[in-house]
């Protein structure tokens, strides 16, 4: 690719302008902005909020205030810090609001919980006797969409970039696997790179070049109310508003001058606004704000939004088109974010935080059926729990008896994965857990598999089989360890950006010389992978899961269970291959592992199934979820990627040094390690024991301030003790230092410990 290359963005909405901007800032000023209408058309009520579960989207939502708060256009604002207040009327929003708070605190957003009286200081038109408390975020506030948009795009021209209305797309040229040039229905225009910034159209854009764009457009209302009386004299036409934007529930108001607006999702189709539409969201209204009573809507509108199975943007490049890349289904306050880290991502060729939430890749194939994220749209955008009763997408051969052992489920990457089993909740164990656990079952099961034998399904988790001539160079370039041992030999190892960072981590169990088993994170694993094939055709990648099975098979007693059945010596540490009862499997142990791991062809798992079950009725054995395999895997100071660690953390920050090999010659991300090591962080992925269980994303304080954030947490339940992970500087990493939590509002102390009580992860 040129050092300048040409760049095309379809869109001239708010994402398309912050892109343009941010690639111009950065050097690549041959950008063209396609719009199929008129230029900065259209607006919206301008809401933008920070503070979100996920640290990721919080920071693109920092970025966008950051950056509109500096923008104006022609002496106008584009953005006016008037604050956000979130409403509690029950005691579980509340509670939720106490959590949120929890998550500015750990992102580093500035929040307060405030009193039903400092909501209505903050708010004189809220009647305070209609709400227990609410969350102020005074960095919050409203924006001037067109204006945001008009004044980037600007910014970019005055680089040299294009913006050209009435350009409707109709083809996007390519060869030899890359974009050449895009197609309008008037106009002809090369690039070496494509950015689809279409928003609701995208799938069409997507449909272009062969891909599948998951998202759906779904309506939401915004009206705005006469002129209130009560308002009057409060702004002026250039300040707009002054009073924190409301939000309960699904209804949020903000100030225009002398009237309300009111937005709502609808979740319907842009049928045109109708009064009655908003009725039920009205008298909400009217409940806390009285000063609605006398007022009625003047206008409304219904516009489209772009939205994901997960709510999440999509980000990323086509998967078999080199220079196609998509910025969608992106949200109003995280729209300067998203296009500044794929500025990074096009300029740099990574950007700094981690998108994996976000990464266009993220979705198995199933989950794209048009169905499925229609479905799963819907539920997301209105807020709907995903656990409720539903068909199953995907299952593993061992799901009919799981079910009739009262497995209960929860999806992931589409599988059916049981998180505990009703049929264990007679287990003598339960008395040994704590009354107050939600999981008290799950504590049992882990129990059980501590003390006698337990069968877990691991199908869910993705494998691989990586083959050929090459297949050994190319994983050992690709992951930091050494993996030129003999055939039998299993390896933890890790996949690692330009910049160190840790992208995946990865068990591979060599076969053969020249064939692999590598037990991945999911589909980003995939994708990363084949990205980086060799092009002589040395190596090939045939992903395995859906064709293949998998059981653990952990516990003191595992081998009594396995060794009668076994035709093979059980291996202490590595793989081999062997017939259980009348069953082929793989079988993978690695050194500390509490048993071991039976793969399978998915044709012989019930079978495989049925033979160990029956084998370990004499020994006690049960079956157990996904929930006690958490709590022992926390145990034995087990780290999970994308949740305790991610591409913005090194090995050694988080605490996978030893599974690093700087002597064993290149690999994707070495250089950037070169000088760094466990003595040189000023981070660290730290083991805490806390006094109360607390969920995740929380923040820690050392000696009263904030200090960094839980990443996971849940009972040890074989420890009797309450686990937690979170990020620290190295000075508050040492083992006995006293922190503390927030949870729901109150300090929790914790304590930071060695690695994870049972700790039998390999460090060498």
């Amino acid at each position: 690719m040129a050092a300048r290359p040409r760049v095309v963005v379809i869109g001239a909405g708010l994402v398309g302008c912050a892109l343009a901007d941010e690639l111009t800032d950065r050097g690549w000023t041959d950008v063209t902005v396609l719009e199929q209408g008129p230029l900065f058309t259209g607006d919206g009520p301008g809401l933008v909020r920070q503070t979100d579960a996920d640290r990721t989207m919080t920071e693109f939502a920092k970025y966008t205030v950051a950056k509109y708060g500096s923008l104006t256009l022609e002496g106008r604002w584009c953005f006016q810090p008037v604050g956000g207040l979130e409403l509690a009327t029950t005691p579980r929003r509340l509670a939720e609001l106490q959590r949120r708070h929890g998550w500015a605190t750990s992102w580093g957003v500035r929040a307060y919980l405030r009193s039903p009286r400092e909501c209505a200081e903050l708010h004189p038109l809220l009647d305070p006797a209609q709400v227990l408390g609410g969350l102020h975020t005074p960095g919050d506030g409203v924006a001037k969409p067109l204006r945001a948009a008009e004044a980037q795009a600007r910014r970019a021209i005055d680089r040299g970039a294009r913006f050209l209305a009435g350009q409707r797309v109709v083809a996007i040229g390519r060869s030899g696997g890359r974009v050449t040039d895009v197609r309008t229905e008037i106009d002809r225009f090369r690039a070496d790179v494509v950015v689809s910034c279409a928003g609701v159209d995208a799938p069409a854009i997507g449909r272009l070049v062969d891909l599948a764009v998951p998202l759906v457009p779904l309506a939401q209302h915004y009206a705005r109310t006469i002129p209130l009386p009560s308002l009057a004299g409060d702004n002026d036409d250039f300040t707009e508003a002054g009073k924190p934007v409301l939000r309960h529930g699904g209804l949020s108001v903000r100030e225009h001058v002398d009237r309300l607006g009111l937005g709502s999702a609808a979740l319907g189709t842009a049928e045109p606004f109708a009064p009655a539409d908003f009725e039920q969201l009205w008298a909400e209204a009217v409940r806390l704000l009285p000063a609605l009573a006398d007022a009625k809507v003047e206008e409304g509108v219904t516009s489209l939004v772009a939205a994901t199975p997960d709510g999440k943007p999509l980000l990323g490049e086509h998967p078999d088109l080199d220079g196609f890349w998509v910025a969608e289904a992106v949200a109003f306050p995280h729209a300067a974010g998203v296009a500044r880290e794929v500025a990074r991502w096009l300029v740099d060729g990574q950007p700094r935080l981690d998108l994996h939430a976000s990464d266009l890749a993220r979705f198995e194939r199933v989950q794209l059926a048009p169905e499925n994220v229609r479905e799963r749209a819907v539920r997301t955008f209105a807020g709907t729990r995903h656990d409720e009763p539903r068909p199953p997408l995907r299952t593993s051969p061992f799901y009919e008896r799981q079910v009739a052992l009262g497995a209960r489920f929860a999806e992931t990457g589409g599988w059916e994965r049981p998180v505990w089993f009703s049929a264990n909740e007679t287990l003598p164990e339960t008395s040994r857990v704590p009354a107050a656990s939600e999981a008290r079952t799950a504590g049992a099961e882990a129990i059980v598999a501590r003390e006698r034998v337990a069968v877990f399904d691991l199908t869910s988790a993705a494998r691989l089989e990586v083959t050929g001539p090459g297949a050994l160079p190319f994983l050992r370039t690709m992951t930091t360890n050494e993996l030129g041992h003999a055939p039998g030999a299993v390896t933890y190892t890790l996949l690692l950006g330009e910049d160190g960072g840790v992208r995946s981590d990865l068990t591979v169990a060599r076969l053969a010389a020249d064939r692999f088993q590598v037990g991945a994170n999911g589909p980003l694993d995939v994708d990363w992978l084949r990205r980086h094939l060799p092009g002589d055709g040395t190596v090939q990648i045939h992903e395995t899961t859906a064709g293949t099975c998998c059981l653990g098979v952990w516990g003191p007693l595992a081998e009594r269970v396995l060794a009668p059945l076994s035709t093979t010596d059980l291996p202490a540490d590595g793989a081999v291959t062997a017939f259980i009862g009348t069953v082929p499997v793989l079988v993978l142990r690695r050194s500390g592992d509490p048993g071991w791991a039976l793969h399978a062809g998915a044709d012989l798992g019930r079978l495989l199934w049925d033979t160990l079950w029956e084998a370990g009725q004499p020994h006690g054995i049960v079956a157990a979820g996904h929930e006690a395999f958490s709590s022992l895997r926390r145990e034995n100071g087990g780290r999970t990627w994308g949740t305790d660690f991610t591409a913005e953390h090194d090995p050694y920050e988080a605490g996978l040094g030893f599974a690093v090999r700087m002597d064993k010659g290149y690999f994707l991300g070495r250089d950037a390690l070169l000088g760094r090591s466990a003595a040189t962080v000023g981070r660290a992925l730290t083991s805490l024991v806390t006094d109360e269980l607390v969920l995740g994303k929380e923040p820690v304080f050392f000696e009263g301030h904030p200090a960094g954030y839980v990443t996971s947490a849940g009972r040890g339940h074989t420890v009797g003790k309450n686990l937690a992970y979170a990020w620290l500087p190295v000075e508050c990493a040492k083992p006995g230092t006293p922190v503390e939590i927030e949870y729901f509002g109150r300090r929790v102390p914790a304590v930071v410990e060695p690695r994870g009580p049972r700790n039998t992860r390999r460090t060498a």
